[in-house]
């Protein structure tokens, strides 16, 4: 089955939204590197990173309800059940809340009670800078979570490009206001606070904007239901093992290399690993892409758009990868180079592993969003967590071992067990099987072949004078 005009024309704003989102998180991951690096001695920014990334466990606290309703509230947004989609709104906003109140509480606690700069064993960055970087960092990720809840506002109405733009716009201003007290010559603590004011900023303007632009969408409790919240709750908790799973995966893994390594090699690996995931980010624009297409098609039955959306998003990842990949291989030491003026030694073999990783990150991400989109992904986040787990304690003996590269190698672990888990899985979902579909992948869409390009092209040509 074809993809339809209208469904064409949603991905295309949808794919040019993904690459404003990802030229923006482009921008943010190579501006701070050798920004950071201008200012601040290795030692300091490789702490800094070490410290930062603790507080990205807390977005585990709204224990995926937001991404599991936003499934759920497309989908009844396509089977026109506006009311229905607004209880889901108001149910899992509230529930957002009161998880977020309790977690915000316990990691207060913690962060008093436990000797956190002891346990990371940091140096430049003294204790008590340590907790309110952690506090401010925190509060901020914690308000936040409420955002991809608003984000699934827009994608219910059709205008998940738009809820994207404004979500990687608050991101970069945010990022630019970071860098101002960087600049000025202050330290850690300044900079988490005025990051952490401008991530705030944001999250209520997008609270805003959300009740502007959708006008059935309506805060309050007048439509909550518990009933509601218990049908979310098992693929909820399930869906936790992602953020879990990538945590692992990023900053799991670059808390191991420091363990074993030291922060020098964690700025190493973590510059090495930052331009590799350019490729990656180009895969994820794919999947938010089609994800709510995934939704939308599923709620309505479509069995034969399913298979196409899967093989053409398939598709386009691989293509995506494939591209970048290349590019990277053959630029990538020397942008290194020029990239931290020298502060990083550049190493083609590194970064070659871990563009590896994305080239096999890339197939098995995308094929699973049919079940993530339509709430079957139970047992995928499972998988995931467990494969990721698993990579952790690699990482850390074979860093020790073999250094940079037997961490680089060990990320390909998770990577292949989970393609030979997702691809089945996905087929089944997407009513396809396995020769057609790897024969769809080497298959140029009708809508992109010559003739089809050419009558598009007489079409738009305008009419002759008489």
């Amino acid at each position: 089955m074809s993809i339809d005009s209208g469904t064409r024309r949603r991905l295309m704003l949808g794919f040019l939204s993904g690459w404003v989102s990802k030229l923006g998180t482009s921008i943010i991951q190579f501006v701070q590197v050798p920004f950071f690096l201008h200012f601040w001695p290795e030692t300091l920014f490789g702490e800094w990173l070490i410290v930062t990334s603790i507080p990205t466990y807390l977005s585990f606290s709204n224990i995926g309800f937001g991404n599991v309703a936003g499934n759920k509230m497309n989908m009844l947004a396509a089977q026109d059940d506006r009311e229905g989609a607004l209880r889901v709104f108001q149910s899992t906003w509230w529930l957002i809340v009161g998880l977020l109140a309790i977690s915000g509480s316990v990691g207060a606690a913690l962060i008093y009670l436990l000797p956190v700069s002891e346990k990371l064993r940091l140096h430049a960055i003294s204790p008590a800078d340590t907790r309110w970087i952690l506090v401010y960092l925190g509060f901020s990720i914690l308000l936040g979570q409420l955002e991809t809840l608003l984000q699934s506002a827009y994608r219910a109405v059709g205008r998940y490009p738009y809820g994207s733009f404004v979500k990687s716009s608050i991101s970069l201003v945010s990022f630019a206001c970071m860098l101002i007290p960087v600049g000025l010559g202050y330290g850690p603590r300044a900079t988490a606070l005025v990051y952490a004011a401008a991530n705030v900023a944001g999250t209520i303007l997008l609270i805003v904007l959300v009740r502007r632009d959708i006008p059935w969408i309506r805060y309050g409790w007048s439509h909550a239901s518990m009933d509601e919240v218990r049908s979310l709750v098992v693929p909820a908790i399930a869906f936790m093992g992602f953020p879990i799973g990538i945590s692992l995966n990023l900053t799991g893994t670059l808390l191991a290399v420091g363990y074993a390594l030291g922060p020098t090699a964690v700025v190493v690996f973590s510059t090495a690993r930052t331009v590799s995931r350019v490729a990656l980010q180009m895969v994820q624009m794919v999947n938010s892409t089609f994800e709510p297409e995934f939704s939308k098609s599923f709620a309505q039955g479509n069995a034969g758009l399913i298979r196409s959306l899967h093989r053409r998003a398939c598709q386009s990842a691989l293509l995506l990868a494939a591209v970048v990949v290349a590019g990277m291989i053959a630029l990538g030491p020397w942008f290194l180079t020029h990239w931290t003026s020298g502060h990083v030694p550049p190493s083609r073999p590194l970064l070659s592993l871990l563009l590896l990783v994305v080239v096999l990150f890339s197939l098995w991400s995308t094929s699973s969003t049919v079940m993530t989109a339509t709430n079957n992904h139970q047992k995928l986040a499972g998988v995931y967590l467990a494969a990721t787990g698993v990579t952790v304690g690699i990482t850390w003996l074979a860093a020790q071992h073999y250094g940079l590269y037997g961490a680089a190698a060990s990320l390909l672990i998770s990577e292949l067990l989970m393609n030979l888990y997702v691809l089945p899985e996905s087929l089944k979902l997407a009513h396809d099987t396995l020769p057609e579909f790897l024969r769809s992948l080497l298959t140029v869409p009708p809508a992109l072949h010559p003739q089809a390009l050419l009558r598009r092209l007489r079409r738009s040509k305008p009419a002759l004078e008489s």
